[in-house]
């Protein structure tokens, strides 16, 4: 064949080749990772990319380029960071909402402040203050005066009356030195009476060890360890009903709510240990007060009586009543958020009502209705936090000693403590309430906050009442209506007045500060900010990193397939072995072996940027 035909022939199959490679497939991949990243910088939408193939030619500017390219992409991503960070943290934004509206009226507690001697532990009671007579004559040189006509001889003193006694001589009230002047001898002059703290011993069932209670004021002491005592007398009570002596007008003579007289059917008793009878008003969820409108006149005001007749001074040193502003279906809890009514005082309580709702979830600890907190309501009420807390002392009360606290309702199964029963349940008690006060029984973090509570902000105002100029003809009506016999005018009454100060109240919400499109929204923002480009360049990213996988893989199957074109399956690996290089004619019945080879279409190089070599160029002008 003549050698221009040749020539002509080769050109032909080349230019066929070209097409065949030009030709567009379904799909296509690039031949080498540097064609990619070069494609990639070439036509991505993304700021900065072209500069690394422009600059190729002056590697000062490609290093310079890439390294800004990078750092930029880290402070990127660093920012992305901060933003997921804080999208994680799931913060919230508070909103203040008033509302106007006709209002409920909360519950309100009122105890008398002081507990009564109950019939039905007279004796005990009587028992008790005059072995507290001897303890303050020996303790003190006090001789209290107290009604010695009930007290029974020695010689009739009844078995219950000798098991208070010894009980009581168990736990007696004692003087103890403090710890600056321990080791100074009781006699010696530089000890003073006033360097000597007062309290009581309480010890393990074996005596083997002992927990020290002491008080730096003796008052503090006298009525702790008399109310410890009051209390295992309480406790020996078998129906609590035997204290339910309630005295409802002997206590509340004047009783109105929004200009009418109230009934029996607006509050309810219960009898509190230290505070003696109680009585909750508009406690009744069936019928429920509703101010029409706000002030003094629309509100509940009260008269009762604040004069202590047959009260136990050891237990109560202050005169007046104490006064609750709770919402309904709550318990009241006295010790927290009570305060007290002065007797001989005009007490006018305004209120305002808040709300907080909290998100729960990821946004806060907070729970619904305290079905997923673990500690058993030990409460007839709704949940809220003080009833935890409470319930969870009680059941730890119940497990470490055996015996439930009287303040407290009492546990299924479960029996209060009384040194009777339980001789050292005194030491136990006060052993585990410091470690609650100490968080060690982890109540405070068990019990958690409910989502949606209700709150009163009250501020009080106080005024003689009655004045002096009426004072006289107000206690004669008193009298002729309840029967009152005064004996001490400035200190027999007190009136309450409680109302709301205004119609609007205030709701607290929360909401997301971050959600989903402000994280969209903000990531957006850095990436515009860092490299002006948008959601698809983004794609575009996506697609390079995918490229990359799949050219990744195409190269390792290659290079696969090559190793095993290079070394057949079946060969003879011994060398010694000339059999392998013995040719051997196939017999005619032998199948035919034959190869397929997968083809991959290549795109062509992207060199359009790049300057063509002397030969190249060379060959493009010849032609």
């Amino acid at each position: 064949m003549p050698d221009g035909e040749k020539t002509r022939q080769c050109k032909q199959e080349e230019q066929q080749q070209q097409k065949e490679e030009e030709r567009e497939g379904l799909i296509e991949f690039y031949s080498s990772y540097q064609e990619l990243f070069q494609f990639f910088c070439s036509n991505t939408t993304i700021h900065g990319a072209i500069r690394l193939v422009c600059s190729k030619k002056n590697k000062m500017k490609t290093a310079f380029w890439s390294v800004l390219f990078f750092l930029t992409f880290g402070l990127m991503y660093w920012q992305f960071g901060i933003l997921y960070r804080e999208y994680f943290s799931y913060p919230v934004n508070l909103n203040l909402n008033l509302n106007s509206d006709r209002l409920t009226f909360p519950a309100v507690t009122l105890c008398t402040l002081n507990p009564y001697r109950y019939s039905a532990i007279r004796k005990k009671l009587d028992k008790l203050d005059q072995i507290t007579h001897q303890t303050l004559l020996d303790l003190y040189d006090y001789n209290m005066s107290l009604t010695r006509s009930d007290w029974p001889a020695p010689s009739t003193q009844t078995r219950s009356s000798r098991s208070l006694l010894h009980h009581v001589q168990r736990h007696p009230l004692q003087r103890q030195k403090r710890d600056n002047l321990a080791n100074l001898p009781e006699n010696s002059p530089s000890v003073d009476k006033n360097d000597w703290k007062i309290g009581f011993v309480l010890c393990s069932e074996n005596n083997k060890d002992c927990f020290h209670q002491a008080y730096s004021s003796g008052v503090d002491a006298v009525r702790e360890w008399y109310s410890f005592h009051y209390i295992n007398i309480l406790a020996q009570m078998p129906d609590a009903k035997a204290l339910d002596e309630s005295d409802f007008e002997n206590f509340i003579y004047a009783c109105r709510f929004n200009e009418a007289t109230c009934d029996k059917a607006n509050y309810t008793h219960f009898h509190h240990p230290l505070y003696g009878n109680c009585y909750t008003f508009n406690d009744n969820s069936s019928s429920l007060w509703t101010s029409s409108l706000p002030g003094i006149n629309n509100g509940l005001s009260l008269v009762v009586r604040t004069e202590q007749n047959d009260f136990i001074p050891l237990l109560s040193t202050v005169t007046g009543a104490r006064v609750m502003v709770h919402d309904q279906n709550e318990p009241a809890f006295m010790d927290d958020g009570g305060f007290n009514v002065r007797p001989g005082i005009e007490t006018s309580i305004s209120m305002r009502k808040e709300m907080t709702m909290r998100l729960g979830g990821s946004y806060s600890d907070c729970t619904e209705d305290g079905s997923d907190v673990p500690v058993q309501n030990l409460y007839s009420s709704r949940y809220t936090e003080q009833v935890c807390i409470r319930s969870c002392f009680q059941l730890n009360m119940v497990e470490r000693c055996g015996c439930a606290y009287y303040f407290y309702p009492l546990p299924a199964g479960a029996e209060y403590c009384d040194y009777t029963k339980h001789v050292a349940w005194g030491y136990c008690y006060y052993k585990l309430l410091a470690e609650f006060k100490a968080d060690v029984l982890g109540c405070f973090h068990k019990c958690r906050k409910p989502c949606k509570m209700t709150e009163y902000q009250l501020s009080a105002g106080y005024s003689r009442w009655p004045s002096a100029v009426s004072e006289d003809w107000v206690f004669y009506m008193l009298s002729q209506q309840n029967k009152y016999n005064i004996t001490s005018k400035r200190n027999g009454v007190a009136k309450v007045n409680i109302f709301f100060e205004e119609w609007n109240y205030k709701t607290n919400g929360e909401s997301p500060a971050f959600t989903v499109v402000t994280l969209l929204s903000q990531l957006g923002n850095q990436w515009s900010l860092w490299f002006g480009s948008s959601v698809l360049s983004v794609m575009e990213l996506a697609e390079l990193i995918l490229d990359f996988i799949a050219i990744t893989f195409i190269l390792a199957l290659r290079w696969f397939r090559s190793r095993q074109q290079l070394s057949p399956p079946g060969a003879p690996t011994n060398s010694h072995d000339n059999t392998a290089f013995q040719d051997e004619a196939p017999g005619l019945g032998a199948p035919h072996r034959f190869t397929v080879e997968a083809v991959v279409t290549m795109l062509p190089s992207y060199n359009s940027l790049e300057p063509r070599g002397p030969s190249r160029d060379g060959e493009v002008g010849h032609e």
